[in-house]
């Protein structure tokens, strides 16, 4: 199943023409996840891969940089005429929150549910789940997430079953989905089990040793780099982490690959990269548009996806339709 993280904006507090607020769209076979929705969200969706219809959306804490394009993002749903309900989720407070921002932009038809999270909450999905974890900002109540998948089973010894006396057919089947076939058991043909994949968004926050073991073994932590190492005091005072902690915390979880986001306009965003991977080697630094796609551990590691070389890649596919003589 297709699962991959979308960077919809990539700034800090202030966007630039280049990178927008802070959102994330997490995409996961048909569900779509947003998480955080700074102003000017629908607008870097339209203008890349469109206004799609999301599944839920998750915020980290309620200052004005990752939630303000929430209200026009739901009065466009329902100008479109959406009638599925839409879950948002967030900390404590978010009901009052979004109850008083929609009195300003104006009610929708379509069903809100508004569901304040507690560290320690699970939310069941198909073969997921979503935890909030505490993080360490200004805010008393911000959250990170952790989504993770549950393992899955071992892969099947046809040859061992048939041994076994398990004809092929539709008794393969039944023994993969954990039956008893035949007197045979799944744990005699099924390899060991084979772990599910896990990304966890960090929101903004100081180091936080919370996060740290939440990010355990993850395949990919988003994780904020506000400052560089230079003004680390700084990031200490504001609730926001360097680019070397950031790398720090990645190496320390045993994490697959870190991608730095929520950049400031006061630093290039080179120096932060140097600084991370002279730590975690295995950091990457999306762009806007950008993409990570996330295969099974079993078939290779996350990889960053280019927007621009992806957009190239496909006007030639569409030239050499047009023209296949070339």
């Amino acid at each position: 199943m297709d699962f991959s993280v979308f960077f919809v904006g990539t700034a800090g507090s202030v966007p630039t023409a280049r990178r927008g607020l802070p959102a994330v769209l997490v995409r996961r076979g048909g569900d779509r996840i947003l998480f955080d929705c700074g102003e000017g969200t629908q607008r870097q969706l339209v203008q890349s891969v469109g206004l799609t219809e999301l599944t839920e959306v998750f915020l980290t804490h309620f200052h004005a940089d990752h939630w303000l394009g929430l209200p026009g993002l739901l009065k466009t749903f329902d100008l479109r005429g959406r009638e599925r309900p839409l879950a948002i989720h967030g900390p404590p407070g978010l009901r009052e929150l979004v109850t008083l921002a929609m009195r300003v932009a104006g009610r929708v038809r379509f069903e809100l549910e508004l569901v304040e999270l507690a560290p320690g909450d699970v939310l069941e999905r198909d073969a997921y789940k979503v935890a909030p974890v505490p993080v360490a900002h200004r805010v008393s109540n911000a959250l990170g997430y952790v989504l993770y998948e549950a393992p899955r089973p071992g892969q099947f010894n046809p040859d061992v079953a048939a041994t076994l006396g398990v004809p092929p057919g539709p008794e393969f089947g039944r023994l993969q989905r954990g039956e008893t076939v035949r007197g045979v058991r799944p744990e005699q043909v099924l390899g060991p089990p084979r772990a599910g994949r896990k990304v966890v968004i960090s929101g903004d926050t100081s180091p936080s040793e919370t996060l740290r073991i939440a990010s355990h073994e993850a395949d990919l932590l988003l994780h904020e780099a506000t400052f560089a190492e230079e003004e680390r005091d700084r990031a200490a005072e504001t609730g926001h982490s360097t680019a070397g902690q950031a790398a720090v915390l990645a190496r320390e979880a045993g994490v697959t690959m870190l991608a730095l986001t929520h950049f400031s306009t006061r630093y290039p965003v080179g120096l932060l990269r140097d600084e991370a991977r002279a730590i975690f080697p295995r950091t990457v630094l999306p762009r806007d548009f950008d993409s990570i796609d996330i295969p099974f551990p079993e078939r290779g590691d996350p990889e960053l996806v280019r927007w621009d070389e992806q957009q190239a890649d496909a006007v030639e596919e569409t030239d050499a339709v047009a023209d296949p003589a070339r």
